[in-house]
């Protein structure tokens, strides 16, 4: 089975290979993610990582708080995501006089 982990604080030059090189010392990884803005196609120092249960638990305990491209990463199962309601915004209401 696997495990889907976050890597936070990530510097924005680290690449998916960087985050692969690291994570792969652990055992085999099936995917790196790194999420980057819509707008602007920066990275937003933070991605993914899917590898085995086992594997995980090790890179957890030997990443988190390790240094990467000069920043000490956050490496923590991942949550699932939860839906934001917007708020609102941008609906027409009708109304209207005679």
């Amino acid at each position: 089975m696997s495990k889907k982990l976050f890597v936070g604080n990530l510097s924005f030059q680290t690449t998916e290979s960087d985050i692969t090189s690291a994570f792969e010392q652990f055992g085999a990884v099936e995917s790196v993610q790194i999420i980057s803005d819509r707008e602007t196609g920066r990275s937003k120092g933070f991605g993914f990582v899917v590898m085995g249960e086992e594997e995980a638990d090790k890179a957890i305990a030997q990443l988190n708080g390790s240094q990467l491209g000069g920043r000490a990463l956050t490496v923590n199962e991942a949550k699932p995501m939860v839906r934001r309601d917007s708020g609102g915004g941008g609906g027409y209401r009708g109304g209207g006089g005679d």
